[in-house]
């Protein structure tokens, strides 16, 4: 009996022996796979770190460049220009590419027709356009002449003079003050946004050559890329070409009077002999109209005029001509007197009729402006 205990007792821890190895067996097993995966994972993990560091580092390499080119600070730009008194602005001008896009009516195919004055008073008379029918509808038919009649000078009647040269001239200036128009609602919806595209970068970069903006300074260009009022422009161009009849406008299309010392020009009659200046000279008229708006928006002599036009649009009031010709004193050589005159042909002439006036649409970009 005791011996069958004995036994008993030896199977007994016998097979508690086997047991407790297979469970050290499977415990080394399962540590085994353990070990295994992990080994696996962190081979996958090292791997995974070699193959997507290089791409992390090359997006945050263009994200940081995208940031840098195109990211628009302008709003916090111009807060600050506002808030700090003594910031300049719309100082420095690059005159390099200012008239790049002037000279181009220069380099295309010369297709002006001379039209007679008779002949051109007949095609506004068969387009039922004329100046009364303006002032009450506001709407101007978008004829756009190249050339001053010869005969203008020829005409007696001096209402009826004036009425011809305001109706060729109207329709050139409301169309460079669409043009700008155009290129401010594009740039204030720039100004809108926190970052622009390659596309309105490349735009952007156009427009600080066409305003000789130094630093692309998008305050500065919002300054200078404006209209100039209708009135005040007509007013100009009567004065300085007497009515269409000067030899500048008749020989050169120069509606402003614009000096120049490089390049073609013509020489006043009564400049002096050492005098190296000259008047501009252009191939049709919407070059001469585009370039006197560019040397108003640009040329440091009426950065106050510019001062002047953004503040009441700052106070969300219309451009008045009877207060912007009051910075023009620099125009010409007799100043103050200038501005004198100018006005007095606003006022005699009714000109502020046409400030708010509209040309019929000729393009779908056009219509938006109606």
């Amino acid at each position: 009996m005791r011996k069958k205990i004995i036994i008993r007792k030896k199977l007994t821890s016998f097979f508690e022996t086997a047991k407790d190895l297979k469970k050290n067996k499977l415990k080394a097993q399962k540590s085994g796979l353990d070990n295994l995966s992990r080994t696996f994972l962190s081979s996958l993990i090292i791997i995974s770190i070699f193959f997507i560091a290089p791409l992390a580092i090359n997006l945050t390499k263009e994200k940081m460049i995208l940031s840098k080119d195109y990211e628009n600070n302008s709003k916090n730009n111009l807060k600050k220009l506002l808030e700090n008194k003594t910031t300049k602005l719309d100082e420095q001008l690059n005159k390099k590419f200012l008239y790049e896009d002037v000279l181009t009516f220069d380099e295309q195919p010369s297709d002006a027709i001379l039209l007679s004055a008779a002949t051109i008073e007949e095609l506004f008379k068969s387009t039922n356009y004329n100046l009364k029918d303006v002032r009450e509808n506001k709407l101007v038919k978008p004829i756009n002449l190249d050339l001053l009649p010869k005969e203008i000078g020829k005409i007696e009647n001096t209402k009826k003079r004036k009425e011809l040269f305001i109706q060729i001239i109207l329709p050139l200036v409301i169309d460079e003050n669409n043009s700008i128009k155009l290129d401010r609602i594009k740039l204030f919806s720039i100004l809108n946004k926190s970052k622009n595209t390659k596309t309105e970068q490349e735009w952007l970069n156009i427009k600080f050559k066409q305003y000789g903006v130094v630093n692309k300074d998008l305050s500065t260009l919002k300054i200078r890329m404006d209209e100039v009022p209708v009135s005040m422009a007509i007013a100009q161009a009567a004065k300085e070409t007497g009515w269409g009849t000067s030899r500048f406008a008749q020989e050169g299309n120069a509606l402003f009077g614009q000096w120049t010392w490089s390049g073609e020009g013509i020489k006043p009659a009564d400049a002096e002999d050492d005098s190296t200046h000259k008047v501009m000279r252009f191939k049709v008229l919407q070059a001469s109209v585009k370039a006197y708006q560019r040397n108003l928006n640009t040329h440091s002599s009426y950065k106050d005029f510019r001062s002047a036009r953004a503040e009441l649009r700052d106070e969300g009031k219309e451009l008045d001509s009877m207060i912007l010709t009051e910075y023009l004193d620099k125009y010409a050589e007799t100043g103050k007197e200038y501005v004198k005159i100018l006005q007095q042909i606003i006022r005699q002439n009714d000109l502020t009729d046409f400030d708010d006036a509209k040309l019929l649409p000729s393009s779908k970009d056009l219509e938006s402006l109606i």
